[in-house]
C-alpha cells in the first residue's frame, strides 16, 4: 500500500468561507488522516463532509454497501459508532440525503469544495454548528 502524504487542511476553506476546522482526531478522520476533511493540493480527495454518525445513518450506509461500522485495520479504520465525527465522501452524503437518511453535519469542518456537488442550503438544513 502506498503511503498517503500528510495534508493538514488548515489552508483550505469551509463551506462558510472560513478556514477549515478539524473534524475529528478520535477517530482520526479525513482521506489524509489528518483530522481534517481536506481535499488536498490537487483537490482530488472527496471525503469532504464532516458528519456526526448516528446508528440510523450507519445502518443505512451499510445497507447500500458502505459499511462504516466494521473496523478495517488494514486501512487504519477503527469502525464508527453513534456519536463519532467523520469525513464522509460527498457523493455518499448526497446519496443518503436523497434517501432521507443524511447525517447531521458540521459546516465549519466541511470543505468548501463540496459546494460543487451539494448546495449550501441542503447542508445548512443538517447543520449542528450554526448559531
Amino acid at each position: 500500500m502506498t503511503a498517503v502524504p500528510r495534508i493538514e487542511g488548515q489552508s483550505e476553506l469551509n463551506v462558510l468561507g472560513e478556514p477549515l476546522q478539524p473534524c475529528s482526531h478520535d477517530p482520526l478522520t479525513g482521506y489524509f488522516r489528518s483530522g481534517y476533511c481536506a481535499a488536498g493540493p490537487e483537490g482530488a480527495a472527496v471525503h469532504l463532509v464532516c458528519i456526526l454518525a448516528s446508528d440510523e445513518f450507519l445502518a443505512y450506509s451499510a445497507s447500500v454497501g458502505n459499511d462504516l461500522s466494521t473496523p478495517r485495520p488494514d486501512f487504519n479504520f477503527p469502525g464508527l459508532v453513534d456519536g463519532n465525527r467523520w469525513c464522509l465522501v460527498a457523493a455518499r452524503w448526497a446519496q443518503a440525503h436523497n434517501a432521507g437518511k443524511a447525517p447531521r453535519v458540521y459546516l465549519r469542518s466541511t470543505n468548501q469544495r463540496v459546494l460543487d456537488l451539494i448546495p449550501a442550503d441542503f447542508l445548512k438544513a443538517y447543520a449542528l454548528d450554526l448559531n
